[in-house]
């Protein structure tokens, strides 16, 4: 006794191998993303005022034998590495959901007055309150930028809030407080100072202990920003479309901004304000993987971090012994990405 099948019609068969073939490809542009990183990493950790070969630096993080490279390895850019990898991932992640969220390719989380807040925060508790350490700097940037996102998040309609109401609200705030911040510099020459070298957005001298500070609020936003994927998708097709499907679009637009918020707030918080991460890496993980936030929030998580780190490296290695501050590197390529997106015909949304 023979027993018969009958195939699945051809069109049918193809739309079942599309959710497999995204599959594949996400997880594909992952793993690419993790071997760079790898290598960004060890690039770091071995490229500086004293070259390191790769063997001791891995010999310096697995074996330690106290050797003074053991120190320079462990000590000084270790540290470093681990930050430059949690801020670059928490800006890749900010800038992925503040384009998505704005249906503007040209965002950046700068835009919800995030860097601005922060900055005003810091030069008032340096003018004012003289508070000189970078863990007085931290509560104080946070604080800043929490409140700078959320009055440009009211100014722009609260529950209510467009695109284009967002972007206006931003730009003005932004104006606002950095000229708040820059008169109180002017004004007391020995904030300038203090402001001028955490301004500048560096990876130098940073620690640890302050990266733990924040972690909590870098991982919270991290995983509202990959809870959001879903919804900001539905949202990148039209407000109409999107509520048609299910999707509470205020919420949505609440709960994204406080994940820009804890992001990029708890990365300026550590290092300073560094430009153009947030704007650079999503175009490049667009082309890579697509527009679908469900593979690019993940990519730009990956892929961010390594842009940060090979452009600490470069800034190491430009002008020996001396060095460029990373987020000098990171807003020259931001600036000519920015002029090639302007000169784009098709840049005014998503």
């Amino acid at each position: 006794m023979s027993t018969t099948t009958a195939a699945a019609p051809p069109g049918r068969k193809r739309e079942a191998e599309k959710p497999r073939t995204r599959a594949s490809r996400c997880a594909a542009d992952l793993l690419l993303g993790v071997f760079l990183l790898v290598g960004a990493a060890t690039l770091s950790l071995a490229v500086g005022a004293r070259q390191i070969p790769i063997d001791q630096v891995w010999s310096a993080l697995f074996t330690p034998s106290g050797t003074e490279n053991d120190a320079i390895v462990r000590d000084l850019r270790l540290p470093r590495t681990l930050i430059g990898a949690a801020v670059g991932a928490a800006l890749g992640l900010g800038g992925a959901v503040m384009q998505t969220l704005t249906r503007n390719p040209l965002a950046d989380p700068g835009l919800l007055g995030v860097n601005a807040g922060a900055s005003a925060a810091v030069v008032t508790a340096i003018g004012v309150l003289g508070i000189t350490s970078f863990t007085g700097y931290l509560w104080f940037a946070l604080a800043g930028a929490a409140l700078a996102a959320t009055a440009v998040s009211a100014l722009g309609g609260g529950r209510w809030a467009t695109p284009v109401r967002l972007a206006l609200a931003g730009t003005a705030v932004n104006a606002a407080l950095f000229g708040y911040a820059n008169g109180l510099s002017l004004w007391h020459l020995s904030t300038l100072d203090e402001m001028r070298f955490w301004s500048v957005g560096t990876l130098a001298n940073r620690e640890v202990p302050l990266l733990a500070t924040v972690a909590p609020l870098l991982l919270g936003g991290a995983v509202l920003a990959m809870a959001l994927a879903r919804p900001l998708g539905t949202i990148a097709l039209g407000e109409d479309h999107a509520r048609a499907l299910g999707t509470r679009v205020r919420r949505v637009r609440v709960l994204s901004v406080v994940a820009i918020t804890l992001l990029c707030g708890g990365a300026t918080a550590v290092c300073g304000p560094i430009g153009f991460i947030g704007l650079m890496i999503p175009h490049a993980a667009r082309a890579l993987c697509g527009p679908d936030p469900r593979r690019l929030i993940p990519c730009c998580a990956v892929f961010a971090p390594v842009l940060l780190l090979v452009s600490d490296v470069i800034g190491r290695i430009v002008m020996p012994p001396s060095e460029i501050e990373v987020g000098t590197v990171t807003a020259f390529l931001g600036g000519l990405l920015f002029i090639h997106l302007v000169r784009q015909r098709k840049v005014a949304q998503l």
